[in-house]
């Protein structure tokens, strides 16, 4: 693994910013891969994005695939890509493709709420 120090805490430079993103750990890259909430979201939980999971209803909101909503079906951590149900392209022999998509480009309509520790994770800034 390449240089990743846990003590860098902010930078102004593009280049430190995407360093720190390509050499991050996977626990830490999952921390990363955030959204923004709707407004309706917003106000209940009181902040402005949240890290996606599987099973999130999100809106597309940049490229082909624009004001296209659907589930989240797989994440790759690791690539920083999100799948979206209704975001498929089809391939030359005719089979149906996820198009990998940034969390960035998305916008959470609604949580998968199934899980206690996430709902805490929620509630903590709602006080």
């Amino acid at each position: 693994m390449k240089e990743f120090s846990i003590q860098w805490r902010k930078s102004i430079k593009a280049r430190k910013k995407t360093k720190y993103a390509a050499n991050a750990p996977l626990h830490i890259r999952r921390k990363m891969m955030a959204a923004h909430l709707s407004k309706e979201l917003r106000t209940k939980y009181k902040r402005r994005s949240f890290p996606v999971r599987k099973g999130d209803t999100v809106k597309v909101m940049a490229g082909q695939f624009r004001n296209k909503t659907g589930k989240i079906t797989q994440i790759d951590i690791k690539h920083y890509r999100v799948f979206v149900e209704n975001a498929q392209y089809s391939k030359r022999d005719g089979t149906k493709v996820y198009y990998p998509m940034h969390p960035s480009k998305l916008m959470l309509q609604d949580l998968n709420l199934e899980d206690k520790m996430r709902i805490k994770a929620l509630e903590r800034n709602k006080k």
